[in-house]
């Protein structure tokens, strides 16, 4: 048993490397094409074996592997925190784009955020995963979220960790409008680089401009006897 849980958790070890692998390769190609890289930080973890055998516990998932495998979801998991509210789609539009990936389940919570003010974007993968003696598709977590919404919620988790009692009203109500709070941050921040973005497009295309005209003078320069001619007229 002990042996076929270790093979159990390795298969989820080697999911959370393959997505990653894939995020990093994703990552360097945007920047390379696009000259920027929408991803801040990237994290991951793996539930160990004790915390996994409460959540079965906790749901009354029958105590075998493959009612384990199929029920919990969870067992492999990816933040990414990227820069903007639209980088994470993009992100998620990247990672679907991937043919051995299979999106199973979305939760938008930032479209529908949680009564608390929670937001950010998980995502269900399926992935296949090549052992020496078999192949097996395993499921990862991914939660995308800005830096805005993993302050947020680092916060949220730290205030109340351990807090087994009921949140008084006036904090639930605090804590979500400081969510609000938050979320205008992001959209405020993302308007503010699309028109940056537009004054380095066409500073771009003044200095393009400009070249061009440097260009043709250094090309084509107009010659001294016609330019005396010229003077005299």
């Amino acid at each position: 048993m002990k042996v076929e849980m270790t093979r159990f958790m390795m298969a989820y070890k080697f999911a959370i490397d393959e997505v990653n692998t894939k995020i990093n390769i994703l990552k360097d190609e945007f920047t390379y094409i696009h000259d920027y890289n929408p991803i801040e930080h990237v994290k991951s973890r793996l539930k160990s074996p004790e915390s996994l055998m409460k959540k079965v516990a906790k749901k009354g998932i029958p105590y075998s592997l493959q009612s384990i495998k199929d029920q919990v979801r969870d067992i492999a998991g990816i933040r990414i925190t990227v820069s903007f509210i639209s980088d994470i789609y993009e992100i998620r539009n990247m990672l679907a784009n991937q043919k051995d990936i299979t999106i199973v389940e979305s939760k938008d919570y930032i479209q529908s955020p949680k009564p608390n003010g929670y937001q950010s974007l998980h995502l269900i993968l399926q992935i296949p995963i090549f052992m020496s003696d078999r192949e097996e598709n395993v499921y990862v977590e991914v939660q995308i979220r800005t830096i805005a919404m993993d302050f947020w919620a680092s916060l949220e988790h730290k205030i109340y960790y351990k807090y087994n009692k009921d949140i008084p009203k006036h904090l639930l109500t605090e804590l979500k409008d400081a969510a609000t709070k938050a979320m205008m941050l992001d959209k405020k921040m993302e308007q503010l680089n699309k028109e940056v973005n537009v004054l380095k497009h066409l500073d771009k295309e003044t200095n393009s401009d400009e070249m061009i005209v440097k260009i043709d003078q250094d090309q084509f320069p107009i010659p001294m006897q016609l330019l005396e001619a010229l003077m005299k007229n």
